[in-house]
């Protein structure tokens, strides 16, 4: 059944996007001084978790390397990697540039050196840019002039927020693209061309996608988790179709299995404060910030910790409620 495990894969950047095209020709104008060796203008890329901005961003990027010569892209998860040495590790690496580099031990003044000294434009994306434990990455970018910058977060507001002026006026100078969450017919049309992709003819039927863009509420990820998860039953048990009751014996699988990727990617400091959250069903504020500090020999100063909490509550892993002394953190679960 399974043709393409490719197209099953929720990172899998397509040939082509369905339901992006006004996106797509916006991102390309704002990169399009980049064909003739000037930096592009920068973007920030927002919307809600699903939306596809992550491919989006990757898309537009992979496209212009494709079409420009003496132009780098590189991609860096923020969740994963949050310090500013971090990031700019995986960036060069990303691009084929860090092998120099000792990931431990390398000055973030090298990286950037790196970067300058590049004949190169470097188009980079900041992929939830919102938890970067430091923001001032973002101006040290700015400053550089063959580097373009695309931002992606959930909320600009959010993001906003925690930024220092010089960084806040960075960030604010870079242009808007906000993605809305994708309406049932348009998960279907994705569903349907991973399907065309990856799985073998009359293997799905239009019921079959109707039914599991449903059930995704508007969430590419989750639907194409749960196309993978339906593909492989079907696999594994010799079937010969997909069906609506196929999809819905594996749909809590595949929320779960969302859920637990997002859990799996966080960085040191912010698993710690999800742990804690886990352990305890349901901490306090103070309790949280008690046990966190007991826990780790350097801790995150207390603004840079509630950034990191406040990226939790938006990537849907723990729930806030109250405020002030009376804040109370509990797990979603999925």
């Amino acid at each position: 059944m399974i043709r393409d495990a490719r197209a099953l894969r929720d990172n899998f950047v397509p040939a082509d996007l369905e339901h992006r095209n006004a996106e797509i020709g916006h991102l390309s104008s704002l990169l399009k001084p980049i064909e003739d060796g000037e930096a592009g203008s920068d973007i920030l890329i927002t919307g809600p978790s699903g939306a596809g901005k992550t491919t989006l961003a990757r898309f537009v990027a992979g496209e212009l390397e494709r079409a420009s010569l003496g132009v780098r892209t590189a991609y860096s998860n923020c969740i994963s990697n949050s310090t500013n040495a971090a990031v700019l590790h995986t960036l060069l690496r990303d691009a084929g540039l860090a092998f120099e580099f000792d990931r431990g031990s390398t000055p973030i003044g090298s990286y950037l050196d790196k970067i300058r000294d590049l004949d190169d434009q470097f188009v980079i994306i900041l992929d939830e840019v919102d938890v970067l434990e430091d923001p001032s990455l973002i101006a040290m970018l700015y400053d550089i002039n063959n580097v373009t910058t695309m931002m992606v977060c959930v909320s600009e507001d959010a993001f906003l927020a925690g930024l220092d002026m010089r960084v806040e006026s960075r960030a604010r100078a870079a242009a808007g693209v906000k993605l809305e969450k994708y309406r049932d017919h348009e998960i279907a049309d994705i569903i349907g061309a991973r399907v065309e992709f990856g799985l073998d003819p009359g293997t799905v039927d239009e019921t079959t996608i109707d039914h599991m863009a449903s059930i995704a509420a508007g969430d590419a990820r989750l639907a194409i988790t749960n196309l993978r998860r339906a593909a492989q039953y079907a696999d594994a048990e010799d079937l010969s179709a997909l069906s609506p009751g196929l999809v819905d014996e594996v749909a809590d699988e595949a929320e779960v299995e969302v859920h637990e990727r997002n859990v799996e990617r966080l960085s040191t400091h912010k698993r710690l404060l999800y742990d804690i959250i886990r352990e305890g069903g349901e901490v306090t504020s103070k309790q949280l910030h008690a046990a966190y500090e007991k826990r780790i020999s350097e801790p995150k100063s207390k603004p840079t910790r509630r950034r990191y909490l406040g990226a939790l509550e938006r990537y849907r892993l723990v729930q806030k409620h109250g405020a002030t002394r009376g804040t109370r953190y509990r797990l979603v679960e999925p």
